[in-house]
């Protein structure tokens, strides 16, 4: 009786994927891994969280400010159910487990899945509470070509391993107990953030917008 009324409690809710980072600059990849995964995980929504700064990015001279980033996320997520946010910056977190736990309270009327690259997973034991990030919330990874060996064998994913849920179940993510992880793949889209810069070292100064 109770499972079948939080799987009708599941059901109402709106189901959002949440996939963090800088966006310095925001482009073709980060939106077709969203629409994918609203595809593999029947989203109504991703939201982009901007990050205010990232902790483990240590180059803060590479960062393009808040307002072109948010531009240019905006910019790429139009007509598409994709919503570029700076709720970060509004509640006042720098670190993925408090912007969780604080969305999961403030939203107690949508279900949050975090999405993240192959390339995080690489690194996902650097994360201030990892565990707790994986208590929180599911997690689907999708896959980046170059980074399926490291993400397999990081300190990570030898705790998480046990947790994988197969990915011909990915639809059913809000009946899935927590630890969860399932892995994703579509066809990757080369697009970098770091060529963008390179090719471009002055993109943010036609981004750049006052009203964010």
């Amino acid at each position: 009786m109770a499972y079948r009324a939080r799987a009708a409690a599941a059901a109402r809710s709106r189901r959002i994927g949440l996939l963090g980072g800088s966006f310095n600059p925001a482009h073709h990849a980060h939106r077709a891994i969203s629409l994918a995964a609203i595809r593999a995980l029947q989203l109504d929504e991703v939201w982009w969280l901007v990050s205010p700064g990232n902790p483990l990015k240590a180059k803060a001279g590479d960062m393009a400010p808040f307002a072109a980033r948010m531009a240019s996320a905006r910019a790429m997520a139009k007509r598409a159910r994709i919503r570029p946010t700076a709720i970060e910056r509004r509640l006042g977190t720098r670190y993925t487990v408090d912007t969780l736990r604080k969305l999961t309270l403030r939203y107690p009327d949508k279900r949050f899945i975090w999405l993240m690259g192959g390339d995080n997973l690489d690194q996902f034991h650097r994360w201030r509470d990892w565990r707790t990030i994986a208590r929180t919330v599911p997690i689907a990874v999708i896959a980046r070509p170059g980074y399926d060996r490291r993400a397999h064998a990081s300190p990570a994913m030898g705790w998480l391993r046990r947790f994988v849920r197969p990915a011909g179940q990915a639809k059913r993510w809000t009946e899935w107990r927590l630890p969860a992880l399932v892995r994703l793949r579509f066809r990757p889209d080369p697009t970098s953030a770091s060529a963008i810069r390179a090719a471009d070292p002055v993109w943010h100064r036609r981004n750049s917008s006052s009203h964010v």
